[in-house]
């Protein structure tokens, strides 16, 4: 424990102490994490054994889907436990533990986006050069370099946050281990933590958005010069959905912490449509408003089916 804390465990404050209340929401909350489970896997599976979704693209887009499993994952899992109990705690440990991996999996995410923005990018304005520069090799190591920036990032914030003094008292106002929630509830002095984040995620919120508003800029100049109206409706809808999930990932990050003197109840609600319906929102906009998803998910069916209905039998 940092500095010797006094604090074992902190108290989560649930959105309702209500039994009843809490065993809808369980039942809400399970069905929502079950299709975002249902939803990225299957994405993941379709891409890999999908041979017309095998590019960069699509690539880029499974580790999406598996960063947004594990953003959920790393807080929805404990939650629905916390509301079928009455003592909704977690562990000095596991309060830590829970802040560092969301962090690494929701900077990934930043990341992540950013790349794909720049494959669109790569894809719409210079075409020829596409499969040279967004090769494979190139292609590992970007999802890489967001993986490795994901877990830097954290350790930046985590590090620092447990070599503070909590004496008490220990009750965080979410339902689950929030870093600005803790840091409030600190014994010392908590300016290097703010520091840190004011630079910190200040500069991979501001580099994230700057490489994607650039990328899409030099697309839509690309699009707009374009003579063909037809080349023009397959650019943009090359690029739709990925807008989609740029627009709810960074709004629902602004509706979060980016709205000082908002009740805590209202931060909680926030927080839930952010940690547990964004994540399962992403590979439903792309099954549903990408063609390529859609064709390659058909022709699955269709096998599926046909393999199910008219089975291969060998003669003897």
């Amino acid at each position: 424990m940092g500095n010797g804390s006094l604090v074992t465990e902190f108290i989560l404050r649930g959105l309702t102490d209500d039994p009843q209340l809490q065993l809808i929401l369980f039942v809400i909350l399970f069905i929502l994490y079950a299709i975002t489970l249902l939803g990225n896997v299957g994405m993941i599976v379709l891409i890999r054994i999908s041979p017309q979704l095998h590019t960069p693209m699509y690539f880029f887009l499974t580790h999406l889907s598996f960063v947004d499993i594990c953003c959920s994952s790393a807080i929805t899992p404990k939650f629905l436990c916390d509301l079928l109990k009455e003592k909704k705690s977690i562990s000095y440990a596991g309060c830590f533990t829970q802040i560092y991996f969301y962090g690494v999996f929701s900077t990934g995410e930043c990341f992540l986006l950013a790349i794909m923005a720049y494959d669109r990018y790569v894809a719409i304005c210079h075409p020829l050069l596409y499969l040279v520069t967004m090769s494979q090799i190139k292609c590992v190591q970007l999802v890489i370099i967001s993986y490795i920036t994901g877990l830097l990032h954290s350790l930046v914030h985590i590090i620092p946050a447990t070599w503070l003094f909590f004496c008490g008292p220990n009750i965080i106002k979410n339902f689950y281990c929030e870093g600005p929630a803790l840091l409030q509830l600190a014994c010392s002095d908590i300016s290097l933590n703010n520091l840190l984040k004011l630079v910190f995620i200040g500069f991979t919120l501001m580099a994230t958005i700057l490489a994607i508003l650039t990328s899409y800029t030099y697309v839509l100049i690309t699009i707009l010069k374009m003579h063909s109206a037809k080349a023009r409706r397959k650019a943009f809808s090359t690029c739709t959905s990925h807008l989609m999930v740029i627009t709810i990932f960074y709004g629902g990050l602004a509706f979060v912490y980016a709205q000082p003197g908002k009740s805590h109840y209202t931060n909680q609600i926030a927080s839930l449509l952010y940690v547990v319906v964004t994540p399962m929102i992403n590979p439903l906009i792309y099954s549903l408003r990408n063609q390529d998803v859609k064709v390659a998910f058909k022709k699955l069916l269709e096998k599926q089916l046909h393999s199910f209905f008219i089975p291969n039998i060998e003669l003897h």
